[in-house]
């Protein structure tokens, strides 16, 4: 039966590799390629001086002789499993001058990129029959390459016969260890014993416990005896309670702690009016926009795919105010604020998605919803396509009067959401946007409820559809929100 998958010189390996034989020099394989053959298995061919379509190509981590047979070498490269993305039907070596040496085929494979959902470190072999193995020798640059787990597995096992053999040959050693001198009697079985020395010595004698013993209690007749007592605070704060103590350092009283939170954050999802609280000097104020929604995944046939984008996030204000401000503020537009919470962008039906809603603290603080991504764009087998993601939101306002800029925390634009991307396999939906408060929805394609925006403010993942499948609807954006603290 005819080989289907088999290595091969090159013309000009051949020459190369004789010409090495025959002056007593070394032919340097530095690198291996690969490639996908421009979607069919070729056959290797002599005449080659490059794959017919190389994806990727990096230093070889080993190349040796085959222990089985000593007419063939071994060439091996590591892929890690951030690369990939492409399939794997021919292999190439080329020399230090970048000469394709050798040339062969494989088995289809598919190295995929961890973004797709799997990944792997892929091992590649090229085993190649040569007239002289002596000339051949691989010339690479550790600080690049990858090492194999067999490779690694096999200097794991060199270390440890070299070290099992010194450790053996140490306990066989009747005075393993030369460099010490030798000590008189010791005593190193039962209770060791020596001599007691005198509380006045201070030489190299050994301290028994004895010895010990008796500087401790000397030293607690003599030097301890005469410290100064205990502080008396430490004895008045001995067994209080924590209001107890807070009276004790004078802590009761809130104009001595200006500046702490008086209650936990208030998170307003609704939309209604704001009352400013009794209590409290300072607020911090944090106000998001609505994220977008994701566009539509398209009908497709049989030989056509669909994905949208995701949707963007809504735009964010963080700032401080003070009770003044707050108290003229609300004053001037008759005792409270109207407050709006923009509502997440609709997902779209056979449509782009909607845009989010803006959300607002009275007229005070504007912060614009994100927009919705693109209705998924149906692409050919053999053509790519792209499904833009929500653009990014509106600038937020911040009206006012006399506010000092250092007293805005963060102020930004919502962020866009990621391009859906339709290619012959896989198909990929865009992710929706970041909020400041928390992940877009993911594109998952799976279904619009699992691709919905995860944080308030954050934009939709997309959707996306495979062959012959009906349109499927787009996710919606994370609502808007407000949240409100209060410090002393």
């Amino acid at each position: 039966m005819t080989a289907k998958f088999f290595a091969i010189l090159t013309n000009q390996g051949a020459a190369l590799l004789a010409n090495a034989t025959a002056l007593g020099t070394k032919l340097n394989i530095t690198q291996m390629a690969v490639g996908d053959g421009n979607g069919t298995l070729p056959t290797p061919d002599a005449t080659q001086t490059k794959l017919v379509n190389q994806r990727r190509i990096a230093p070889l981590n080993m190349l040796s002789v085959d222990a089985n047979n000593s007419s063939q070498i071994i060439a091996e490269q590591v892929i890690p499993e951030n690369e990939g993305g492409f399939w794997i039907r021919e292999i190439g070596l080329y020399d230090d001058n970048g000469v394709l040496i050798a040339v062969a085929n494989c088995p289809e494979t598919y190295k995929p990129q961890l973004q797709e959902g799997s990944g792997r470190t892929q091992t590649i072999r090229m085993v190649l029959i040569v007239s002289s193995t002596a000339a051949v020798t691989l010339k690479i640059d550790p600080s690049v390459v990858l090492a194999t787990r067999q490779y690694v597995d096999n200097a794991v096992i060199e270390v440890k016969a070299y070290a099992d053999n010194l450790l053996k040959q140490h306990i066989a050693d009747t005075n393993p260890h030369k460099q010490y001198a030798p000590v008189a009697s010791p005593v190193f079985t039962g209770t060791p014993k020596a001599p007691t020395a005198a509380q006045t010595s201070n030489d190299t004698q050994l301290a028994t416990t004895a010895f010990v013993q008796a500087a401790i209690n000397a030293l607690i007749s003599g030097e301890l005896s005469t410290k100064q007592p205990l502080d008396k605070t430490l004895t008045d704060l001995s067994g209080k309670s924590v209001a107890a103590i807070l009276e004790y350092l004078g802590l009761t009283d809130t104009s001595k702690l200006a500046g702490r939170l008086l209650a936990s954050p208030t998170v307003i999802t609704t939309s209604g009016q704001f009352i400013l609280p009794a209590t409290g000097n300072l607020f911090r104020i944090r106000v998001q926009g609505a994220g977008g929604g994701s566009g539509a995944a398209r009908a497709t046939s049989s030989t056509t795919l669909s994905a949208s984008g995701g949707g963007a996030s809504g735009s964010y204000v963080e700032l401080w105010l003070t009770r003044s401000e707050l108290e003229g503020l609300t004053a001037a537009a008759g005792g409270h604020l109207d407050i709006v919470i923009g509502a997440g962008g609709t997902g779209g039906v056979a449509s782009a998605g909607g845009d989010g809603g803006t959300t607002s603290f009275g007229n005070l603080i504007v912060c614009p919803g994100g927009k919705g991504s693109d209705y998924g764009i149906i692409t050919t087998s053999t053509t790519t396509g792209l499904a833009n993601g929500g653009a990014s939101s509106a600038e937020p306002t911040i009206t006012v009067p006399g506010l000092s800029p250092d007293r805005i925390i963060l102020k930004m634009a919502g962020a866009p959401g990621h391009f859906g991307i339709s290619v012959q396999s896989p198909t990929l939906a865009g992710n929706g946007a970041n909020s400041p408060l928390g992940n877009g929805g993911v594109g998952s394609g799976a279904s619009a409820t699992q691709s919905g925006g995860k944080g308030f403010g954050s934009g939709a993942g997309g959707v996306s559809n495979g062959n012959s499948s009906a349109t499927k609807n787009g996710a919606e954006g994370a609502n808007g929100v407000i949240i409100f603290e209060v410090y002393a």
